[in-house]
Formats: structure tokens, C-alpha cells, sequence
């Protein structure tokens, strides 16, 4: 609490948010996506430390290291936040020595003083979403698996084929700087300077080289004939083509795995989206063989863009502010910025030797990807803006809104609804059931409700009809003249295997419109039921007909979400 005659600020730190409504179901969505895809592939999760000891961290993220976030002391001990999931799981395995093999996948946060673009989902607090595989195998069966991965993942958020999977090998890389004579001493520095090919221009990467780095002008003009190069089969064998680049050992190391990861891509199926691209280098130290870089078309910035024409787009530092690097305010965000797109979406490789860093002599090899949920959020959101006919975010997940009718001396049967919706909630299945919180509820409030949450079905009781032992189900979204249109009449005791059937028919019928329509979409496609049978008269209920609210209610309360369903 800020002391007496003090303004407080009531903000979240710079480069974090707080999560909520449709936001929230949007990433729902993708984590249980890609939590089913893990699964699927015979992973087990584990969890770690939010914090770790600081020369746990030091030393292995090369000149990112400076975006740790440090803490104070406590207790004696010096520790960090962690910066990414991979170095705590080398930590956990050098720790738990009888585990030497696992498919392991770890979805939580990590922090990163980096310089923030909220809506580009660049932040300092966020998800990763982890999947390593760790063990002795046989060469590049496991890295092809990765890919794999990645390619279920981005095609069940729907992404369908709107993404490229970058990979390089970083013996490759170094076989190339090595031809063209860096310095062993520079080759991990070249390399990060080679990475920012994705969002810099060739002359300005060429200029860190060579002034901010010592690299020799000959030498870098030698390394940029290769880095522009990209294709997949057909780079492979051009490089191996190539009598210089073969006499070197890194080179032709790296290739031979690179010619076994196509292999076994191709029988995979995972060879559409893969990019072979020379310019991918990953600028993390602790990579040793293949690395995975994933971007789609919201990745890259606006326009490439010069130094100087960076600068002038970048925000006017703030005088409030203290965190200055270069001129420029180093917390001020940048979501407005044309030089700053939203990074890669999914990155990873093959770390063979960090675990060793921690244990010594019990090396066990590794190779992972980390998806940046916040990244795949972002990008989602401005496809969902750009598509109206995209599907609707449902604020929950109710199948079943309960609701009652009456007319004169209603008394709005609350014990009712109350006991009709535990026997939803008991049965066991996806009827999913909510009521409107009043004693004697208006009818359109009930119903304004129910469309609200993009509820499907709805249960309608009477007085009458309730001493008869019925009620009315009654299916939301039916066009004019259906024969369903105003609900069906059940018996209560056959309330339960109805509201199944409906259920069910809906789950099946919106499975063949996806397939018709080669769609995948969050949480279904809301089509209508098949006709059915004319149903018997539906008396009663004060004789009045069920009127749903009036479309504007909910086209004010629901946005679009682009396809991204449940595996």
C-alpha cells in the first residue's frame, strides 16, 4: 500500500498482462492442442523451479545472457529467473542420473528482460511450451519426430500449410565459416550475428561482422554467399557438390545427417513446410547439431528495414523512463514499431552437451523445440481479426442452459432448475450446465444469457409441465420452418440420453462439415441438425412460443476465432 498523500500507480510491469474472457479461451485452446499433440507422441510432463541458481543459468545463452532477469539475495543464495525451459530440464536430468532416456514436454512460464511489443506477443513474462527427447538413438530419428511434431501442431491449430519450418545444422554452419576462414574463437559470435538475417538486412548483418566483431571484409563476403541460400533436397546436393565444402569434416558431417533427416521427413510426411535455410543459426550456445526455427508471414517485420529507418520508426524515448539502451527507451513498447515483427513461433535443436555441463562425464543427447504460445496467440488474433467468417469464441464451455417460463403467479421454479441441472451435472457427460442466478428470471434475460455463451441447447420448464414430469429441450441457431424450431417435449426421466443424443448428433454433424469443407476450427463448427421426425405438439408453457434473443446480443459479445481445434 502507497504511504499516505502518495499516487500509486495500479498498472501490470512493463511486458506483462493480465489474461482474460475470450482471450483466455483463445489460448486455452492452443495449449490443449498442443498438449494433445505431446501426448500423442508419448511424452511425459515434468515441472521445475520458477527460479534457479544463477551459475546454473550463466554461461549458456551466449549474448542473450544479459536478458536474464537476476534477484536479490535471499537466504544466502544467488538466483535467477529462468530464461527458457531446456537448461532447467539439462539440470533436472544431470540431477536424476537414473533417467537416461525420456520424451519429455513442459508447458510454463519464463521470463526475459527483454525490450516489450505487446501485441506482437514479444513479452517478458510467457508461455513456452516444451518437447525434448533425451537419450542415445539412432542418428536423426529423434530430430525428425520434432518436425513432425511441429507440423501436427501448426496443422491442428489450423494453420494449414501457412508456416515454414526452418532448418539448419549448426555442424553445417560452422563448416561454412571454417571454408571461409573465421577464426575459431568468433565462430559462436559470427553465428549470432548470422541469425539476425530474419529481421535485418544482409548489409547491416555484414556491417556487425566486420566493425562491431573484427570479422575480415573478404571473409564476411564469403560467408554471404552462402547464408542467402535455402531450398531443401536440391541445397543438399548442391552443397554436396561442392569439392571445398566436402573436404571439411564439420560440413560433411552435418550433411550426412541432413541427408537422413529427409529421408525419414519424407516418410513422415513432414516434408511440405521444411525450408533447408543456411541463414538459420540460432544464436544460444548450447546448440550442437540440427536447429528448428518456425516463422509464418506475421513473423517477419512490416519492412525490411535500415538502422536509420529503424530508429526513426522506433518510439521517442520517455522521460519518465530509466531504462535506456542505445538512445532508445529499452521499456518502452514497440507493438507500434514497422521494424519489430513478431519472431519465430516454435525454435529448437539438438543440445548434446549441456547435460554434461552439469554432470561431467554423463552426457546424454538431446534435441527439443519450445513453442512461443504468446507468439501463436498474437498472430492468431489478427488472422481472427481479418476473417469474418471465422467461428465465434464461446466464453465457456455450457452445453445446457436451464432456464424456466411462466405467466401469471410465476414463481420461477428455482428448486427446478437447480435439480434439473445437478442431473446434467451428474450424468457424466459433456451437458455442461448452467442457469441464470434469479429467483423468477424474465425469459429473454434467460435467453440473452444462453446466447451470450454461444450455448447450443437449452432445457425450458413450465409449472404445468413440470407436475407432468416434462420439459422442453430446445436447440439454439435453427433456421425458420425447422421442425425443431420451438423445442422438443421429453419426459424428465429421458432428459439425460436426449440431451446425449443431441449432443452427440451435433458433435458428428459439425466432424462431416469439417471434412466437407476441409476445415479445422476451435470447438466445432455450429451447423445445423439433420431433420428429424415432425415432433408431437408441444402444449403448455403458458401457450406462448420460445423466442431466442435477438441476434445483435451476441454478435456485440463474440469475436472470431480462425481454425485451431482440439486434436
Amino acid at each position: 500500500m502507497a504511504p499516505k498523500g502518495q499516487k500509486f500507480e495500479l498498472k501490470t510491469p512493463k511486458g506483462t498482462k493480465d489474461w482474460e474472457g475470450k482471450d483466455m479461451v483463445i489460448r486455452d485452446k492452443i495449449f490443449s492442442t498442443i498438449t494433445d499433440v505431446f501426448k500423442r507422441h508419448g511424452a511425459v510432463t515434468i515441472d521445475t523451479p520458477v527460479f534457479e541458481l544463477k551459475d546454473i543459468l550463466s554461461g549458456k545463452y551466449g549474448e542473450d545472457s544479459k536478458l536474464i532477469y537476476d534477484l536479490a539475495d535471499q537466504g544466502g543464495e544467488i538466483c535467477s529467473l529462468r530464461y527458457d525451459l531446456t537448461v532447467p530440464f539439462a539440470r533436472w536430468l544431470a540431477m536424476n542420473r537414473d533417467c537416461q532416456a525420456i520424451k519429455r514436454y513442459h508447458i510454463a512460464k519464463v521470463y526475459r528482460r527483454d525490450q516489450p511489443a505487446m501485441t506482437k506477443g514479444r513479452m517478458r513474462e510467457f508461455y513456452q511450451c516444451d518437447f525434448d527427447i533425451a537419450g542415445v538413438y539412432d542418428p536423426m530419428l529423434p530430430d525428425a519426430e520434432i518436425v513432425r511434431i511441429t507440423t501436427e501442431i501448426f496443422e491442428g491449430l489450423g494453420w494449414n500449410g501457412r508456416y515454414t519450418i526452418k532448418l539448419n545444422h549448426r555442424k553445417i554452419l560452422d563448416g561454412i565459416f571454417e571454408v571461409c576462414g573465421v577464426p575459431s574463437e568468433k565462430i559462436r559470435t559470427i553465428s549470432s550475428a548470422v541469425d539476425k538475417l530474419d529481421k535485418s538486412p544482409w548489409a547491416e548483418v555484414r556491417r556487425e561482422m566486420t566493425e562491431d566483431k573484427g570479422l575480415a571484409e573478404e571473409v564476411a563476403d564469403k560467408i554471404g554467399e552462402y547464408v542467402v541460400l535455402k531450398g531443401q533436397k536440391d541445397l543438399l546436393s548442391k552443397l554436396q557438390d561442392d569439392a571445398t565444402l566436402m573436404a571439411n569434416a564439420s560440413m560433411k558431417a552435418g550433411l550426412a545427417d541432413m541427408e537422413l533427416l529427409f529421408t525419414y521427413l519424407k516418410a513422415f510426411n513432414a516434408l511440405e513446410n521444411v525450408s533447408f535455410d543456411l541463414s538459420l543459426a540460432r544464436g544460444l550456445d548450447y546448440y550442437t547439431g540440427m536447429i528448428f526455427e518456425v516463422v509464418t508471414e506475421g513473423s517477419a517485420p512490416l519492412a525490411s528495414t535500415s538502422v536509420a529507418a529503424a530508429a526513426a520508426a522506433t518510439p521517442k524515448p520517455s522521460k519518465k523512463s530509466s531504462g535506456k539502451k542505445g538512445g532508445v527507451d529499452f521499456d518502452e513498447d514497440r507493438s507500434s514499431d514497422p521494424s519489430v515483427g513478431v519472431g519465430s513461433v516454435a525454435a529448437g535443436g539438438r543440445y548434446d552437451n549441456l547435460v554434461g555441463m552439469f554432470s561431467g562425464k554423463n552426457q546424454i543427447p538431446c534435441v527439443g523445440i519450445s513453442f512461443g504460445v504468446d507468439r501463436i496467440f498474437s498472430i492468431t488474433k489478427a488472422r481472427m481479426a481479418a476473417d469474418k467468417n471465422a467461428e465465434q469464441v464461446r466464453n465457456n464451455e455450457t452445453e445446457v442452459f436451464v432456464m424456466a417460463f411462466g405467466g401469471k403467479g410465476f414463481t420461477g421454479l428455482l428448486e427446478e432448475r437447480l435439480s434439473i441441472c445437478t442431473k446434467l451435472w451428474e450424468a457424466g457427460i459433456k451437458a455442461r450446465a448452467e442457469f441464470l442466478y434469479k429467483i423468477k428470471p424474465k425469459l429473454g434475460n434467460q435467453f440473452n444469457a444462453a446466447e451470450k455463451n454461444g450455448c447450443p441447447l437449452c432445457v425450458v420448464i413450465g409449472e404445468d409441465e413440470m407436475a407432468q414430469g416434462k420439459v422442453k429441450i430446445k436447440e439454439m441457431g435453427l433456421r425458420d420452418g425447422h421442425p425443431e424450431k420451438e423445442g422438443v417435449m421429453v419426459s424428465l426421466d429421458d432428459l439425460v440420453p436426449e440431451v446425449r443424443k443431441r449432443i452427440l448428433r451435433k458433435s458428428n454433424l459439425e466432424e462431416l462439415v469439417q471434412e466437407a469443407a476441409g476445415l479445422k476450427v476451435v470447438g466445432g463448427i455450429r451447423g445445423e441438425p439433420e431433420p428429424v421426425p415432425e415432433p408431437q405438439p408441444t402444449k403448455g408453457l403458458e401457450g406462448a412460443a420460445l423466442t431466442e434473443a435477438p441476434a445483435e446480443v451476441s454478435s456485440t459479445s463474440q469475436e472470431a476465432i480462425p481454425a485451431v481445434p482440439a486434436s
